[in-house]
């Protein structure tokens, strides 16, 4: 072989211009060429054979094959090949460091222009090594190897930065070859840094709350107004049925509604606030319809039509309800003096005892004596009679008793004068409507 051996990196080789071709040398009957020149049979002359082609792999390594006449160098591939001025038009190598005979007057990485020294591009003029993933970048003399962004250089290759090691981002990191991207958890969405979670406002978003919805760092909660809870799914509101918990919500009748619960009363009876039942008084309000001769009697619940005179012979109608049976009369000397008509309401369950009636002599004679018994009208003993005074009585509830129901008592006021052997009685007649419910 007619190789050159290799040369040493930074030192420029200048070879003198020679001839593109040589004599031949005459042997006989044939002509023979040098080495590294073979006969050209067509221009009758010796050219030069390019070794850089018709050798396989005439350079090892990172070497560079220059082709030269009469042989081939093996270079760095820094090495460039320039041209002698003269003879015009002939070749000569330079590889860096040495000439054949003179020194290159450009340091290495530059060429001569004229009188001036250029740099040499090895990027562009593919005199370099960088690996196909890398990025030739030329400098002044020489060229660097650049790795892409998101990767390092370690030796000779680019290694990909795991740039999730550092935390650069706030919840999570997903690395890739050559970048890396930042995800938030569920809630929060990537602020415009691309690193940073700010958390999202899910309520103006369209949060799936039936009603209320409350926004909180990294999720919401839903919320339901009032007489509605929360379903376990966590969004949807259901009524609740405030009737169902307590039987004290209303004094008569609880009806549940979408959201809230209302009361109710009977008929003969109107809500007073939110949850009580009054009795409705259709003898003031109007609504009565008693007839000419009648009196209303308001009652728990309604009201009753009675005759404005309920005197019966041999009574008669002195005053409003009250009836006197003259003494002129023979049929009244053993009957009650006198017969007063009253009216009242009591309603069911009351407590017992109970006060409801209290009776006061309207007459006082002296020396007499009163006494106070229930004559008629209490064939069950629900009531009795408690003596205070000389002049007054209470009429007692001794039972509970429930309506709607009806008493008609007939009490009866006894006088004793022992001075004057005289005796009379008087007849309170009550009639009590005990309403249907216990208000």
């Amino acid at each position: 072989m007619k190789a050159f051996c290799c040369v040493l990196l930074w030192v420029t080789l200048v070879f003198l211009s020679v001839t593109n071709s040589q004599s031949p040398v005459e042997t006989g009957t044939y002509t023979e060429c040098t080495d590294g020149y073979e006969w050209d049979a067509q221009n009758q002359h010796c050219k030069d054979i390019n070794e850089c082609e018709t050798i396989s792999e005439p350079c090892q390594g990172e070497m560079k094959c220059f082709n030269h006449y009469g042989g081939y160098l093996c270079l760095p591939r820094s090495a460039s090949v320039i041209t002698a001025p003269e003879p015009a038009g002939q070749p000569e190598l330079s590889v860096p460091g040495v000439s054949n005979g003179a020194f290159s007057p450009c340091p290495v990485g530059y060429e001569a222009q004229g009188e001036s020294c250029i740099d040499v591009d090895e990027c562009e003029l593919n005199l370099h090594d960088c690996q196909p993933s890398q990025h030739c970048i030329n400098t002044l003399g020489t060229y660097t190897c650049q790795c892409p962004d998101g990767y390092r250089k370690i030796g000779q290759e680019c290694v990909d930065i795991d740039e999730c090691m550092y935390r650069y981002c706030q919840h999570r990191c997903v690395n890739y070859p050559g970048s890396f991207s930042c995800q938030c958890e569920p809630g929060f969405r990537l602020a415009g840094n691309n690193r940073s979670c700010v958390d999202v406002n899910e309520c103006e978003m369209g949060a799936p709350c039936q009603q209320r919805c409350y926004n909180t760092y990294g999720t919401f909660l839903c919320r339901c107004e009032q007489g509605y809870e929360l379903d376990s799914d966590g969004f949807t509101c259901n009524d609740i049925d405030e009737c169902s918990y307590s039987s004290y919500l209303c004094q008569f009748q609880c009806v549940n509604e979408p959201g809230r619960f209302s009361c109710v009363c009977p008929q003969g009876y109107q809500l007073l606030g939110s949850r009580l039942c009054q009795d409705v008084n259709e003898c003031e309000s109007g609504t009565q319809q008693c007839t000419e001769g009648q009196s209303c009697v308001n009652i728990h619940g309604g009201y009753q039509c009675v005759d404005s005179n309920r005197c019966r012979d041999p009574y008669i109608h002195v005053s409003e309800n009250r009836c006197v049976c003259p003494s002129v009369k023979p049929e009244c000397r053993d009957l009650p003096f006198s017969i007063v008509h009253r009216y009242m309401s009591i309603t069911s369950e009351r407590s017992v005892p109970s006060d409801i009636f209290q009776i006061q002599a309207t007459s006082v004679y002296p020396g007499a004596y009163n006494t106070f018994h229930i004559r008629s009208g209490d064939d069950a003993g629900d009531f009795y009679i408690r003596q205070i005074n000389n002049v007054s009585a209470m009429l007692v509830l001794a039972r509970e008793v429930s309506g709607p129901k009806e008493y008609t008592l007939d009490l009866e006021m006894v006088s004793v004068n022992p001075l004057i052997s005289y005796q009379s009685s008087s007849i309170l007649r009550l009639s009590i409507s005990v309403g249907p419910y216990a208000f």
